[in-house]
């Protein structure tokens, strides 16, 4: 019987399976397996039933180390108990899992595995948490797209359950976790019909129980223990072919081959890659395209990591192999190889196949992209006599030279007919929840295929955000950024003034849109050359629209994502455009029904908007050869920043990061990154921005008080410094009055346009109008943030209006608009910041406050001092900071002592006694900046 399709990502498939086969569910959310725990808990509370016949119970626990003791109490009791996890979450369940999988407890850990934090936090894909829990006795099943989650995710409950060994089922985090394809789901009844009911029975009746009671998890000593920890060897020798039966009961229900490991190319290859997880989708990529050119090269995909089954991977070998290169998605400094690559090499060496050439790569930590022209650059090392032995791809290691020149342009390896459509957002701005939209509409209305994957950059909302969506009539496999494109949108204008590389991904021919408020003649304004000659060159099909002003008339205010959806159906050409907007527009009904016909109605106008808004661009033939860009403006500051922001910040910022090299980060290879950093930025997203009116304005400094971002700051002038001042600098006389001159200076280019000032301020002296309008704004504050220092006031720091003339010590964070939480940060900073250590718990104020290369903790301009900002872990922020507290009490007491032995030796003279004992006197005080004492 088919299974019914349906679109969903990884985490949905995995989730749909373990609900199945789950009794409790102990959870801890953790990024980015909390969508498969949340997806349980709301099946639940919906009275879903499983295979048993009942809801999952679920438990949010304290923390993942919390989840892995319940989960291990639970299975004691008889009931089969599923948790969720990744990354730190994982290895704080480390000492459970040893516990649970000696006890031979049957449970499955469903984790989207992901980075481990090393020199910095990283929320997203490899295997680093995974390789690290090899050794706790889980069997560890691997999956490579959403569909093979949804196959396979059984493999791991069923033979747990029957194979009395625990199972890790694992795919990649954010690769396969996140992205969206139309796959077939089970039916519960078929999985019901698989599973080994007498094993589920058996069980249960071993649980602990008071009316047979056991004693479960005795002390030995080292007279037996040995002895006892060898007794599960046979477990474990067993369960392979417990694993190899329930493949082959799915293989007949699906018309599958999934086996141990499986081999994929040509028959007589004699250059084989070895890996597991999303890479192998890209890999059968490029077999299929160098196998159709004669080529013999072939591709082994691990399934059953552990145990590992050394006869299961050399049966399917090609006999004719000469070399292999084992691709290991980790890093174990000081190692000989990576684990897969360890694996394989004794494989290998055991089995005397001395004569096979074997190297061992790394690729996609933290999420690296890994294109098909990486997978063509190994297989290209390999046709040499002499091919590395340890490699990277994906990156340029200029250090070690340990990386592969990638294989460029990379022929097209992706399914024919595939449509490619990459997206430009903000995050916030509703482009990836429409991009979502859009997916379904066309998976669920359409027989074509679809993909889609969202890539984030590290910033909260406001930061950048590419859509990356394909649609066609054959299966796609292709778990990699789009950089060839059919279309390409635009929706954030800011994206173009800071020459982010956007059109030139869209293939000769192709469509690209922006959503600007611009006409043609300014459109050719903010357009850097390079963007201009691309566009005359390939032909590109430019298009404008006007979301902006469109959703402001439609009474939509900022939410400009409807209307480019209806666009991008449009323009895409992927469905009938009258066929999109009746799903839209039903969708819309379904989503905004219960809010009252007036709504539904307005987003029904957007739709319609979205289809006749767009505007197509002529392009000047003068683009073929533009005028040249002027040169950057030159960069000031300290010598150390701003060759931290022109190496690196620059680069990210443009989200060119994928281009530095590893000697940029040589000087910095501990994670130390210099403060100060957001002020270069300067991104520009907002669409409107705070205008302040000088004539209404009373002083109260609470617009700057509420300030998320500390872009509106007051400042106090004398008559020479106003005089200095830009020309278009507004100012009024201070109240009470006095020999200055009150300035309240706004940077355009760094607010988020929340709006919280205008909320705050009592004499609608400030208000929101065009970004754009107060251009001629931006010099005003660059200067008085240069070049004004506090003056003298009657009000106190600890006052409203005292605190904001005292320099904010964080400004320009990655934090949504509006944040509160930064503003009583930054608001400490003011008090504080030149004594401040910071320890920050990892969560939102770790991502605004720490985002590499970019930190908005800044400095002192007077002294140089600042808050020393660094963060450990989520889990360990309280003793973190004790022992930030401990470490410097320690030190600093010793430096005291050591001064008191100088000090009060007969040498020292009057002098020195007299400045340790005024010392000794003031040393609990803080700096003085300038001439005025800061708490």
């Amino acid at each position: 019987m088919p299974r019914a399709k349906q679109s969903m990502d990884g985490n949905t498939a995995a989730a749909h399976v373990a609900y199945a086969f789950t009794d409790v569910a102990a959870i801890y959310p953790i990024t980015p397996s909390s969508p498969m725990a949340d997806t349980v808990d709301q099946w639940s509370a919906a009275g879903l039933k499983n295979i048993f016949g009942n809801q999952v119970k679920v438990v949010e626990m304290e923390s993942e180390a919390g989840a892995a003791g319940a989960v291990h109490g639970s299975l004691g009791t008889g009931a089969i108990t599923t948790t969720f996890t990744a990354s730190q979450g994982l290895l704080l369940m480390i000492p459970n899992m040893y516990k649970i999988a000696a006890e031979q407890l049957p449970c499955v850990f469903d984790v989207s595995a992901r980075t481990v934090a090393t020199q910095s936090l990283n929320i997203f894909g490899d295997h680093s948490d995974v390789m690290a829990v090899r050794q706790t006795g889980f069997a560890m099943l691997a999956e490579s797209n959403p569909q093979e989650v949804m196959d396979l995710s059984p493999v791991a409950h069923l033979s747990a359950i029957e194979g009395h060994v625990p199972f890790v089922n694992f795919f990649d985090g954010f690769r396969t976790s996140h992205e969206i394809q139309k796959i077939e789901k089970w039916d519960y009844e078929d999985l019901k019909e698989m599973c080994n009911m007498e094993a589920v029975e058996e069980f249960r009746a071993k649980a602990l129980n008071p009316e047979h009671p056991k004693m479960r998890g005795s002390h030995e000593n080292g007279d037996v223990f040995f002895q006892h920890r060898e007794a599960c060897n046979p477990a474990y020798e067993a369960l392979p072919a417990v694993v190899e039966k329930y493949m082959a009961k799915i293989n007949e229900k699906l018309g599958t081959n999934y086996d141990l490991f499986n081999y994929y190319g040509a028959e007589d290859a004699d250059r084989v890659i070895i890996a597991m997880g999303s890479i192998c989708d890209v890999a059968e990529e490029v077999v299929d395209y160098l196998t159709a050119k004669g080529e013999k090269v072939g591709l082994v995909l691990v399934r059953l990591y552990r145990p590992w089954v050394s006869s299961a991977l050399l049966k399917v070998l090609p006999k004719t192999v000469k070399k292999i290169a084992v691709l290991d998605r980790t890093k174990e400094p000081g190692s000989l190889g990576e684990p897969l690559y360890l694996d394989v090499a004794t494989t290998l060496r055991e089995a005397g196949m001395n004569d096979v050439v074997l190297t061992g790569g790394r690729y996609g930590l933290g999420s690296k992209d890994t294109p098909p022209s990486s997978v063509f650059a190994i297989y290209t090392e390999l046709e040499k006599d002499a091919p590395k032995s340890r490699f990277t791809i994906g990156i340029t290691d200029d250090v070690t030279n340990l990386s592969l020149p990638e294989v460029k342009p990379a022929p097209i390896t992706s399914a024919p007919g595939t449509k490619e459509c990459k997206f430009w957002g903000l995050g916030g701005d509703g482009t990836v929840g429409a991009n979502k939209n859009s997916t379904k509409i066309i998976g669920d209305h359409t027989d074509k295929y679809i993909q889609a994957y969202f890539q984030y950059d590290s910033k909260k909302t406001g930061g950048v955000t590419i859509s990356h969506l394909r649609f066609g009539d054959k299966p796609i496999r292709s778990p990699y950024y789009i950089n060839q494109a059919d279309f390409v949108a635009c929706h954030t204008p800011a994206y173009i003034h800071m020459g982010m590389k956007m059109v030139q991904d869209v293939k000769p021919g192709g469509v690209f849109m922006i959503n600007c408020q611009w006409t043609d003649e300014e459109l050719g304004q903010h357009l850097n050359a390079e963007a201009k000659k691309y566009i005359a060159d390939n032909n590109i099909q430019l298009y404008t629209i006007n979301a902006i002003d469109k959703a402001i008339e439609i009474g939509m205010g900022k939410r400009t994502n409807t209307i480019l959806q209806s666009a991008f159906f449009k323009l895409a050409d992927v469905m009938p455009i009258e066929d999109a907007v009746n799903f839209m527009k039903q969708a819309a009904q379904k989503s905004y029904g219960k809010k009252g016909q007036d709504v539904v109605e307005m987003n029904w106008k957007a739709i319609d908007a979205g289809v006749d808004a767009i505007h197509k661009v002529d392009v000047p033939a003068s683009w073929s050869n533009p005028e040249a860009d002027p040169a950057p403006k030159a960069l000031t500051g300290r010598p150390e920043l701003v060759k931290q922001i022109r190496d690196v910040m620059e680069p990210i910022a443009r989200m060119d990061g994928d281009s530095l090299p590893v000697s940029a980060f040589v000087a910095n290879a501990n994670g130390e990154w210099e403060q100060g950093a957001s002020a270069y930025e300067k991104r520009g997203t907002a669409v409107n921005v705070p205008e302040w009116d000088a004539s209404k304005c009373v002083g109260c400094n609470q617009c700057a008080f509420v300030c998320s971002h500390a872009t509106i700051r007051p400042f106090q002038l004398t008559a020479d410094e106003l005089a200095a001042a830009p020309a278009q600098t507004k100012s009024r006389d201070n109240r009470p009055a006095n020999e200055y001159k009150f300035v309240m200076a706004v940077s355009p280019l760094d607010c988020m346009g929340c709006g919280e000032c205008v909320t705050v301020c009592p004499t609608k002296a400030i208000a929101m109008v065009p970004q754009e309008s107060q251009a001629d704004q931006q010099a005003v504050f660059d200067y008085c943030v240069a070049n004004i220092s506090k003056k003298p006031s009657k009000f106190a720091d600890d006052t409203v209006i005292g605190s904001q003339f005292n320099q904010p010590l964080l400004e320009f964070s990655g934090s949504c608009a509006g944040c509160a939480e930064t503003s009583y940060a930054r608001l400490i900073t003011q008090l504080f910041g030149e004594k401040m250590y910071i320890s920050n718990a990892t969560g939102c104020s770790s991502i605004w406050g720490g985002t590499a290369s970019i930190s908005p903790y800044t400095v002192n301009k007077d002294s140089g001092h600042g808050p020393a900002w660094c963060n450990s872990l989520f889990e360990d922020n309280a003793e973190h900071g004790l022992g930030l507290y401990l470490g410097q009490k320690t030190v600093r007491e010793n430096l005291i002592k050591r001064i008191a032995e100088v000090a009060g030796s007969d040498n020292a003279s009057a002098e020195l006694k007299a400045a340790f004992d005024k010392f000794i006197e003031t040393k609990n005080n803080t700096t003085f900046v300038g001439d005025v004492a800061r708490r």
